[in-house]
């Protein structure tokens, strides 16, 4: 076989639990497809990459698994009893928004029952621990909004929460992290937060010549681009090229540069022919700054998020890698859930 069969083959096969193994089939020609997008010349080397990242930081349901099932077992959260640790535990059901925190609940049970013979639904029988869970941290909006309101509105006088997802930006985590402690010592309650993750990904401003998202060394010589960053308040901060970030993502510099550069590219094209997109929408994420986009590349089994590149996710005209269910899809299957007593 060809080196591009080659490569064609196993991305199919890092990403064929997305969604409930709902991806297209073959999976590789849909790869091809999504592929087919860039120009010719450059189609190779951007699957080399991203076969080489999404070995990395793509999280299968097995690999989330795995990292649950550590979590649940890791002497330095429970103590010496961990089945008591457990059952004692309260499990925050409380985002207010998407259904990441609800799977990964379900998905926690699954390895609680498989441990100890119990699931959520036994535990909170005392104690002040409580369990926050999410797949990731990105801008940390999220879990700032969610903890802050149950600080505020429902939590205890005194509390120890562990947040815990699969991973964490270390810029996301800081600001929320800053504004939840604000808001317990505005309380007056006496509440500590532990995070706990299975990777964490450098993504602060100050630490952009190292960091594991995508930041452009340079903006691409394309008119359309240039365009983009000249109508921008804001000049985008560039990092310096040399380091390919400090958590090993990618295999070289140069091929981090390559994905910066095309990825860019496509969003401001992806901008321009889906005229829906909201300005938060950047060419490389979700990002309510004005930036070039967050340019996370973690997906998991169960979606991939906004703060990834558009050219991972943007629906038609654009040919998406990883199809996404947006918040809204989710907020319409629930309203159809509660009045019929069913799902989609």
């Amino acid at each position: 076989m060809s080196q591009r069969t080659d490569l064609l083959a196993s991305i199919a096969n890092t990403i064929q639990d997305y969604r409930g193994g709902s991806l297209p089939q073959p999976i590789s020609a849909h790869v091809e497809h999504w592929v087919h997008q860039f120009d010719a010349a450059l189609q190779l080397p951007i699957l080399q990459e991203i076969d080489h990242v999404l070995k990395n930081i793509y999280f299968s349901k097995e690999k989330v698994s795995k990292f649950i099932s550590g979590a649940i077992s890791t002497q330095k959260l429970t103590g010496n009893d961990a089945d008591q640790f457990w059952r004692n535990a309260n499990f925050l059901d409380i985002q207010g928004g998407g259904d990441s925190q609800t799977d990964m609940l379900a998905l926690f049970s699954e390895q609680l029952t498989e441990k100890f013979g119990f699931g959520i639904d036994e535990c909170g029988q005392g104690g002040d621990v409580f369990v926050y869970l999410d797949d990731g941290i990105f801008t940390g909006n999220r879990v700032r909004r969610d903890l802050e309101g149950w600080v505020r509105d429902h939590a205890p006088a005194q509390a120890k929460v562990h947040v815990m997802c699969i991973a964490q930006h270390s810029g996301g985590q800081y600001y929320a992290n800053g504004k939840i402690q604000a808001v317990i010592r505005a309380s007056g309650k006496k509440i500590d937060i532990t995070w706990w993750h299975a990777i964490e990904l450098e993504d602060r401003r100050a630490y952009s010549a190292t960091s594991d998202v995508l930041r452009p060394t340079a903006i691409p010589n394309d008119p359309a681009v240039q365009a983009y960053v000249a109508a921008m308040q804001y000049q985008p901060t560039l990092r310096t090229a040399g380091s390919p970030g400090a958590a090993g993502l990618f295999s070289s510099d140069a091929a981090k540069i390559l994905l910066e550069q095309e990825f860019l590219k496509a969003g401001v094209r992806i901008r321009q022919v889906c005229p829906n997109l909201g300005a938060t929408q950047r060419p490389l994420g979700h990002m309510t700054l004005e930036t070039l986009g967050f340019g996370s590349l973690i997906v998991t089994y169960r979606n991939c998020p906004n703060n990834a590149p558009l050219a991972f996710w943007v629906d038609a005209p654009w040919y998406p890698l990883f199809p996404r269910t947006t918040n809204t899809q989710t907020a319409v299957r629930r309203m159809f859930a509660d009045l019929t007593g069913g799902d989609l």
